[in-house]
């Protein structure tokens, strides 16, 4: 049986591309997202072997995206596919359950195989990363794995410059709890004003960017 994978970016013509190369491949594209909402929902209606995910994302960043799948839909074998090689954006996708990690500039090469590792049961990273990996792992531990998978989406959606109100449109909550998870968040984060907070998610790679 051919892999069956579902490909999420919000760019049409980077979708376009991927799907051809995979395609060309013998693999399966049994769905298209453009955010990381999107992206979750057609992982339960389509049941692939493997999300390929951007981690910018509108409305649901590709890491929480990710978060959310490790715990709803843990078969799904996740590779994110990004332009950032950062150390703080490499361990954030290993905390949230990634199996691969390929950096834009190195997916016509590494895409394909990154796919058949983790298919096989193996973690895949590209050889860009390997450094900001070790570097990683000599650094203290950051705070971002505490939060809760809500309180990650409403710092996205905070980052991203929506109101109160606007966040608890797109959530499906109320104000009053957008404003409990942003206590919350400030409390768990030891940060105080606004603009620390988007500092902090822009950082840790959990914006839409």
């Amino acid at each position: 049986m051919p892999v069956r994978l579902i490909l999420a970016d919000d760019h049409t013509l980077v979708r376009q591309g991927l799907k051809t190369l995979l395609e060309s491949e013998g693999f399966v594209v049994a769905g298209e997202a453009a955010d990381g909402r999107e992206a979750v929902r057609l992982v339960h209606s389509e049941n692939p072997d493997v999300i390929v995910l951007d981690i910018g994302m509108p409305l649901f960043n590709g890491l929480g995206a990710a978060l959310e799948l490790a715990r709803a839909a843990p078969g799904v074998r996740v590779i994110v596919l990004t332009q950032h090689d950062e150390e703080q954006y490499v361990t954030e996708a290993l905390r949230c359950g990634v199996k691969g990690y390929v950096l834009k500039g190195q997916a016509a090469r590494d895409l394909v195989h990154a796919i058949r590792r983790v298919v096989a049961g193996d973690v895949y990273l590209s050889p860009g990363v390997a450094g900001a990996l070790a570097r990683a792992y000599a650094a203290p531990d950051l705070p971002a794995a505490t939060l809760s998978l809500r309180e990650r989406q409403v710092l996205q959606l905070i980052a991203e410059g929506d109101s109160t109100k606007k966040i608890a449109v797109r959530l499906g909550i109320s104000a009053k709890t957008v404003e409990s998870h942003r206590t919350k968040l400030m409390q768990k984060l030891d940060i105080h004003d606004t603009a620390s907070l988007v500092r902090y998610a822009i950082r840790r790679g959990l914006t839409h960017a």
